[in-house]
């Protein structure tokens, strides 16, 4: 029987994984996460797991064999918190922890499927995965690229591409804007779709970021991901233990925030059979209301990005990614039932 590691299993990307590995009939799964924050639980209580282990103590027992033989590790553990200011805390969570669970799979023998993300780009204008376009614009973003680049030097100078150098299988996913199920634990770092959703159910409208970076309000764009299209391919290199390299996991279309907003609206109106409205008449009836960029933000914010998917494609991964209006849709009726 395949036995599966899942770390940050009680988070949004971790949990969706879970159950995306359940779909298939796998349940031999080691869950593991810090529940500090209890009501996380929830993300766990409806899918099927073998063992729960908290993180201040799975690192060190997985490196000496006390889990027996494991399959792969999604390595979906982090501080996700791009705004967190404490460097040292940042880069012990997302650098050095992952650093010591490489070093435990290689010597363990089992696959590394683990989280990057776009953040890597910070204020590039180019999203492709390569040196020349990694600026950071924050430690959060610095410390997923520490160790992009320590497991470009760990797994040899073809590790973009294909297996190289190592027996045993790496890859890592720069995640985009991921939005989904599974996310109402993040709080500030939950997607603007489950914000917005919110918001409309308490107000009957929803908020934007105003005019900035050269941006009309609500222009700015970004790569928005739907967790189901974020499992899909986490479950494709799982399938494809010869494919290893950092990818890009986004859309490969950038949508302005107005899209989301313009969805999310529709959606909620046609819960209630109400027809859909274009922007500008959303915009005049006061459902969308554009708020003042805020200062903490200036200088550390991504107007723009966009997945380059030609290294993704080239690894044969040729799955179809949903555009931002079908992903709130059923994101919206998911936050409904749940409601």
């Amino acid at each position: 029987m395949t036995r599966i590691v899942v770390t940050g299993a009680a988070g949004f990307i971790g949990s969706n994984i879970i159950a995306g590995l359940n779909a298939r009939g796998i349940d031999d799964i080691i869950a593991v996460d810090d529940l500090k924050q209890g009501d996380k639980f929830r993300n766990l209580a409806d899918l099927k797991i073998a063992d729960y282990q908290d993180a201040d103590t799975f690192y060190d027992g997985f490196a000496s064999g006390q889990y027996g033989q494991i399959e792969a590790v999604f390595h979906e553990g982090a501080c996700s918190d791009t705004m967190e200011p404490d460097g040292k805390y940042m880069m012990a969570n997302n650098y050095s922890v992952s650093c010591h669970l490489f070093q435990a799979c290689q010597k363990r023998g089992a696959r590394l499927l683990y989280a990057s993300s776009a953040a890597t780009y910070g204020g590039s204008s180019v999203f492709r995965e390569d040196p020349a376009y990694e600026l950071p614009l924050n430690v959060y973003g610095y410390s997923k690229l520490l160790f992009d680049q320590r497991m470009r030097r760990e797994c040899g100078a073809h590790f973009e591409r294909t297996q190289a150098g190592r027996t045993h299988q790496v890859v890592g996913l720069r995640y985009f804007n991921v939005y989904g199920p599974r996310e109402q634990h993040k709080g500030r770092m939950a997607s603007v779709a489950f914000h917005q959703f919110n918001q409309f159910k308490t107000e009957g409208k929803v908020k934007l970021f105003g005019e900035y970076g050269g941006y009309a309000a609500g222009g700015q764009m970004r790569d928005f991901v739907y967790i189901d299209d974020v499992v899909a391919v986490n479950l494709w290199f799982f399938d494809h233990p010869g494919a290893s390299g950092i990818f890009n996991l986004g859309s490969g279309r950038a949508q302005p925030f107005n899209d989301v907003a313009s969805a999310l609206v529709n959606a909620m109106r046609g819960l209630e059979s109400k027809h859909a409205l274009p922007l500008e008449t959303i915009t005049a009836q006061g459902l969308v209301e554009y708020v003042a960029f805020p200062d903490a933000l200036r200088g550390k914010y991504q107007c723009f990005t966009q997945a380059d998917l030609a290294a993704l494609r080239s690894a044969g991964c040729n799955h179809q990614f949903v555009d931002v209006q079908t992903g709130v849709e059923k994101y919206v009726q998911w936050l409904t039932r749940q409601a």
